[in-house]
Order: C-alpha cells, then structure tokens, then sequence
C-alpha cells in the first residue's frame, strides 16, 4: 500500500498539501508538474489499497483518471476549488469541492483540519490572490500587519514559482520546491531561514520589474490586455503580474497573453469587485479552463487571439 500525492504546482497546491502532510505524515509518491498541467491523474499508476489525495486541480479535466482509478476500487481524497462539473458518486471518493469564487483548496484544506496550519493556509490564498478571504480567515490569528504582508510575499513567490511553459523555466520543480518547504511548521522560518525562499524572492524582483515596463496592449474604463514576450521570465512573471493589475485595479478584467511557438498563453484574471465568468470565457477554447475569478488557456491558437479579444471584451463590458 502506497500514498501517492498529486498535487497543482503552485503556491495553493502546494500549501494545502503542506497543511495535510504536517497533519498526517507519511512517505508519498508526489506527482505534480507546472501550474498549468492539470491532467495529472492520467500520470498515477496505482493499485487496490492504495490511497490517492488530489489537490487543487480541476475534476472535470482529470474525470477520465479519476473514473478509471474508482473503477479500480481505490480511494480517492478530493480537494479543489476549479469547475468540477458532475461529481462521481462512488464509495471510494470523499470529495471536498467548493467552486465558490472566494475560496480555495488551501482554505478549504483549512476548514477540514480545523485551522491546525492556518498560517500556511493563509500563505496559499495569498497565492491565489485571495486577499480579502485571506485577512477575513485570520482574524483570531490576530497577526500583525507586517506579518501579514510577509505571509503575502510568501505566498506570491510560492506561485510564481509554479508559472511557465515547462519545467525548465521555473527556479524549482515544484515537488522540490515542496520538499525544501516540507520541514517547516512555521512558515516565518522558512522565510527567514531557507535558501530556497531566498532564490525566490530575488526572482521575483527581477521578473516583475520586467513586466512592469510593458505598456498595456488594449486598456479601457472595464478591461486591459497585457501581451508578454516569448521568455522565460515573462512565462514566470504571468499568474502573479495578473493578480497584481488586478488588486491595482480591482473594477478592470485582465488578460495576460504571453507570447510562444506557435501559441499564445492566456492569465485571465475577472475583476476583483465582481470574480465571475473568467472560466466559463476561457473554456470557450481549446485547452481553456480555471475558476470563476481566474482562469486560463494552455494554447490558444494564433489564428483565435482575434476571437478572444472579442469574446473577453464582450464578457466584461
């Protein structure tokens, strides 16, 4: 019998397994990748008696393996936030889905534990951009500011991390990247002490301050459209600079197209004030999906960049 973890690659992937391993230790197979593979239970390879934890990847993109692992006769622990359309109804699947635009699987993770590691909860909302659900679960923390806006930095160089095009571009694998947060219970120590958030940190810097000297392509009173280069650190700097323009401007949707081979990657992030259709938008093509407050396109085809100016254009207008 093996424990076989899967897990998104960023930060509220990666921190909501944090709060479960801290919880219940055991030796896991981990399988994850960059934030944007999401077909991960097509990778597991298990048998009856083994257990499965999913986390913070769509069900409705991995319904084919996840189908075939409960045919199987194996048990399955679910926790997501993403569009998970019809939920199989199965013995061996405890599902803990909540699709509400205010949550995500690190907070949800959080109820489930009953806050046991609630500053690494908070550490993966920050990630996810989730700000005001992040301030709203630490009121009994009672942190200071300054350890909020540390919890935040945290959070968001966790999930800058996770962005890029293959693994290649990331400062870390993110299941390396797991395993140097993996010994820390207290999430100021691994600021303070690792190397590894260090690297981060300075990353980070460097990217953003890239990003932050392009001019927007399309800006108006409702929406903003932001095309990044073909590089690694525009591929790195994408998620994290979309949720930044979105907190700058919390009225305006945004979308972040970075350019690639023969594609373009799309960061669409629904405007702050009102985080709806941003997946219903970009599963209107191929390899598009995410969650009602922000959402992506894996590989929208040159040929279709017109038609999705159009469409998040008629979307948030």
């Amino acid at each position: 019998m093996k424990q076989i973890d899967v897990f998104n690659g960023d930060a509220d992937g990666i921190c909501a397994l944090h709060q479960l391993r801290l919880t219940k230790p055991c030796d896991s197979e981990l399988v994850t990748g960059v934030k944007r593979d999401i077909n991960l239970l097509g990778r597991v390879e298990a048998t009856k008696g083994d257990r499965i934890t999913v986390l913070d990847i769509s069900l409705d993109k991995n319904r084919t393996g996840l189908d075939r692992l409960l045919d199987q006769g194996i048990n399955v622990d679910y926790f997501d936030h993403h569009f998970a359309g019809d939920i199989p109804v199965s013995e061996h699947l405890a599902a803990h889905i909540d699709t509400s635009a205010d949550t995500c699987t690190s907070l949800i993770v959080n109820r489930y534990l009953k806050s046991a590691h609630i500053l690494w909860a908070l550490t993966g909302a920050f990630g996810d951009n989730m700000h005001q659900a992040a301030h709203d679960v630490a009121r009994p923390v009672e942190l200071s500011r300054e350890q909020m806006l540390e919890l935040q930095h945290l959070g968001e160089c966790i999930n800058y991390n996770g962005y890029g095009l293959t693994l290649d571009d990331l400062h870390f694998a993110p299941d390396d990247l797991y395993r140097h947060i993996s010994p820390y219970v207290d999430p100021f120590a691994f600021i303070h002490e690792s190397e590894a958030f260090k690297k981060l940190a300075d990353g980070y810097a460097t990217d953003i301050a890239h990003a932050r000297d392009i001019r927007a392509h399309i800006e108006t009173e409702k929406t903003c459209v932001h095309i990044l280069p073909d590089q690694p650190w525009a591929r790195r700097v994408s998620g994290v600079y979309g949720n930044e323009l979105a907190r700058n401007h919390p009225s305006r949707a945004h979308a972040l197209i970075t350019e690639a081979d023969g594609f373009y990657r799309v960061s669409v992030r629904a405007p702050l004030t009102k985080k709806e259709h941003a997946d219903t938008l970009c599963m209107q093509f191929p390899t598009g999906g995410g969650r009602k407050g922000a959402a992506g396109i894996n590989e929208l085809p040159i040929d279709m960049f017109d038609r999705f100016i159009e469409a998040f254009t008629a979307t948030y207008s």
